[in-house]
């Protein structure tokens, strides 16, 4: 019996044994609506009606988060791993609910939930980046599904990203989706890095290149680590996106383009110290340089047709060098 309850039984029996209130009170010192109302509970419950209960409200209207906010939280974490700041910012966007970091952290607390395991890096990682918003986009395909490929180009500055879905990967849809990149993306582009890949590679997408005054920077063969930035992209838009809806719904490329309004503008990128990728490219919109200022840049002797097989195009490059 914990020493409370004996404190409590005490007075009871004593109570029980002379009858005087009064004489139980001073004894033991306790006021007289303390001993009435573990005498009464312990009429009610016997000894189990000595044991401290709970002070919280059964009911508490101005409360935050219910039953129905707080399965969404743990869903979200439980299922896909999300930290605070991505769980609030999902919590806007799945549900159009709004709560505080602290608030998150305490349901999180109460429920048991585990700090997330940061992965583990090398000492010696370089973690670069461009300077300038459109200064380099780096762009890839990648196939979602059976006839359903995704085009993904991210601005290596302030990961500003755009993305289109279309139901092949060539050099036609290449061609459209360059041509949506730079109209959407909120700064000039003035160099486009991709891997080998035959849909960039085709005359008439380098040639469209060349008249928009857009440097073509292909990576070398098996190095996906130089376009980092747009595959870690595609398995953000795969775990963040298709993992949530059906994707046989005919509405999925309108859901796409939504889910990418609410990533450019919304959502805390953890590299970015939790902005927005628009919030980047405001903050720096007195450096970002003018269309006429990039034409005046490009320097179109510098540029020339490049082969899909590297070590063809390498042999090239030193030819062009030895002339």
């Amino acid at each position: 019996m914990e020493k409370a309850i004996r404190a409590r039984f005490t007075w009871i029996k004593l109570y029980e044994e002379t009858g005087d209130a009064g004489f139980v009170c001073r004894r033991c010192g306790v006021s007289r609506p303390t001993l009435r109302k573990w005498w009464r509970r312990y009429q009610k419950d016997s000894i189990k009606g000595l044991q401290s209960q709970s002070r919280a409200p059964k009911k508490s209207p101005a409360a935050k988060v219910g039953q129905k906010e707080t399965e969404w939280i743990l869903t979200l974490r439980n299922n896909r791993k999300l930290g605070a700041r991505r769980i609030q910012s999902e919590l806007k966007r799945l549900h159009s609910f709004n709560l505080s970091l602290a608030t998150i952290h305490k349901v999180l607390t109460v429920n048991g939930c585990k700090q997330l395991q940061k992965p583990r890096r090398k000492k010696d990682y370089n973690r670069y980046s461009r300077p300038v918003p459109g200064d380099r986009v780096q762009m890839d395909t990648c196939k979602i599904g059976p006839g359903l490929y995704q085009y993904t180009a991210i601005d290596d500055c302030s990961r500003f990203m755009i993305l289109a879905l279309y139901n092949r990967r060539n050099a036609s849809n290449t061609l459209e989706f360059i041509e949506q990149a730079c109209e959407m993306m909120p700064f000039p582009i003035q160099r486009i890095q991709t891997d080998r890949g035959t849909e960039f590679f085709a005359m008439k997408v380098q040639k469209r290149f060349m008249d928009w005054g857009i440097k073509f920077r292909p990576i070398k063969p098996a190095s996906p680590h130089l376009n980092g930035k747009v595959e870690r992209a595609q398995k953000t838009v795969l775990y963040e996106f298709y993992s949530t809806i059906d994707m046989k719904n005919p509405e999925i490329s309108n859901l796409l383009e939504e889910w990418q309004f609410y990533y450019n503008r919304l959502r805390p990128h953890g590299s970015l110290k939790g902005k927005s990728p628009m919030d980047v490219v405001c903050e720096l919109k007195d450096v970002i340089p003018y269309g006429e200022d990039v034409d005046d840049m490009y320097d179109p002797l510098n540029e020339r047709f490049q082969e899909q097989n590297y070590n063809m195009d390498l042999r090239l490059r030193k030819l062009k060098r030895s002339m």
